[in-house]
């Protein structure tokens, strides 16, 4: 414990040297930053929740609250609002930021041997200081960092709960950790309204509470209606608010994040869906539409399967371009494209491109706040152009591949351990690498292909990763019976 301690205060100075570092050098700000900003300042003004349209203050439900609540508590504490509240609210991420490097450290530690726990604590505990990815988010007003802790958060209590569900299951243990799942459900309720996808967590863990039905099924459908519960229990007042200001029953966020009355180009984002892979694009065509001209140079050559679509495309686009307003024929026009092309190349359209889409998110430099362009190849362009700006983001993708990996190989180390070990934490390492992969695949359902989206996994990736580090699992030994 007294390493531990050492551990612990050097990583943390380590950690806060690292976001000082982003947060003084490096400030941002996203598209989503001016809408959190002003749905705080006219909550905390005029009382309510909403944005100026047309010259009228009209309620919205665009953002689940739970970041504006967090800029209207900064702006009622300094006086200040906007831009010149930033660096306080960026000096708060960064001590959230701090404690969720803490929890992935308690995360490790409950997944390792009592006799690892110490080191593989340790081990977490500096990779997550120390990761300059979710560091970075620290100096941008955006729910990342919130996100990531609520996660967290919540997987540091459901799985020891899951541990003890699996230990109660099979010895009749009197304790299911019954505190365990009440306290994991609010966590995740109260991640939910930062972002909306922490209620996967929530799906993933009733599937695995599921996995134990068998054997005591009246124990488990509790244990499934207290966690159940206990997220519902946050979501409630920002459905009733949306009810009553709004006449809709929407716990969450409209799916397309659409202010009232505004119109969702659902062919325009089908067509999407049928190409769009690189983040870059993004910024070319999905984040222009509505505002923007789109020049048929900008278009990915993959949006294109023949010259006679190309210039189908371009019909359309130049029709846009002229009032830079999507009309509902212009949208027709793309759903229409869209059909052809997923009945052309369907295995393309819903494999190929989330798959796609999936590297884009995962095996990516994460740059996109830093002043560097992410281009890597051609490797001897690039270098003869720019090299500091090629090595910087050839470095981050490594790292990040790095990363990727180690969380991998460290639930691979964890599921090939003893049958012991494997007993006790089989079910938490499936929670962790299920809800890993369900919102993977959410993700690749999603309008654009952010990166910062998977940012917030990577606490679990370092917990699972610092299983490496310890000296010795009592691996199982099945050749063991032949010998005797």
């Amino acid at each position: 414990m007294r390493s531990f301690r050492w551990h612990l205060l050097c990583a943390l100075l380590a950690g806060l040297a690292l976001r000082l570092f982003f947060l003084l050098r490096y400030p941002a700000s996203s598209g989503d930053t001016p809408i959190y900003e002003n749905i705080a300042m006219n909550w905390l003004r005029h009382g309510t929740y909403g944005l100026w349209v047309d010259g009228r203050l009209i309620p919205v439900d665009i953002r689940m609250p739970g970041y504006p609540a967090f800029l209207a508590f900064i702006y009622w504490l300094t006086g200040h609002a906007g831009e010149a509240a930033r660096p306080l609210v960026m000096l708060a991420q960064a001590a959230m930021d701090l404690l969720t490097c803490v929890l992935a450290a308690l995360l490790a530690s409950s997944l390792a041997p009592e006799t690892q726990r110490s080191r593989v604590s340790s081990a977490a505990l500096w990779l997550a200081a120390t990761c300059p990815f979710l560091a970075n988010y620290v100096a941008v007003p955006l729910t990342e960092i919130w996100a990531a802790f609520f996660t967290t958060a919540a997987l540091c209590a459901l799985v020891p709960g899951v541990i003890l569900v699996r230990r109660w299951n099979e010895d009749g243990s009197s304790n299911p950790g019954t505190f365990r799942w009440l306290l994991g459900g609010l966590l995740i309720g109260m991640g939910t309204l930062f972002r909306p996808e922490t209620l996967l967590l929530g799906f993933v863990a009733i599937a695995v509470l599921v996995f134990f039905w068998r054997k005591s099924p009246v124990r488990i459908l509790g244990c499934i209606a207290l966690l159940s519960a206990a997220i519902l229990l946050p979501l409630a007042p920002w459905a009733g608010r949306n009810w009553g200001s709004l006449h809709e029953l929407q716990p969450l966020t409209p799916r397309y994040s659409q202010l009232p009355g505004e119109v969702v180009p659902y062919g325009f984002m089908a067509w999407e869906k049928t190409w769009l892979v690189r983040f870059r694009d993004v910024y070319l065509v999905t984040w222009r539409v509505d505002g923007e001209p789109i020049p048929i140079e900008d278009v990915s050559p993959s949006a294109f399967d023949s010259p006679e679509e190309r210039a189908h495309v371009a019909a359309l686009l130049n029709n846009y371009n002229e009032t830079l307003s999507l009309t509902k024929e212009e949208d027709d026009g793309f759903a229409e494209i869209a059909r052809e092309r997923a009945a052309r190349h369907p295995l393309r359209t819903y494999i190929g491109v989330p798959l796609g889409r999936v590297a884009t998110m995962w095996f990516t430099p994460r740059i996109e706040l830093l002043p560097f362009s992410g281009n890597v190849f051609p490797l001897a362009k690039q270098w003869d152009e720019d090299r500091t700006d090629q090595t910087v983001t050839a470095g981050f993708l490594f790292l990040n591949i790095f990363y990727v990996a180690l969380g991998l190989f460290g639930a691979w180390r964890l599921w090939g351990a003893g049958a012991k070990h494997r007993g006790k934490v089989g079910a938490a390492v499936i929670l962790i690498v299920l809800f890993l992969l369900v919102r993977t695949v959410f993700l690749t359902t999603l309008e654009t292909t952010e990166p910062r989206y998977t940012v917030i996994c990577f606490p679990m990736l370092m917990a699972l990763g610092a299983q490496l580090f310890a000296v010795r699992y009592p691996y199982a030994r099945p050749l063991a019976r032949y010998r005797r």
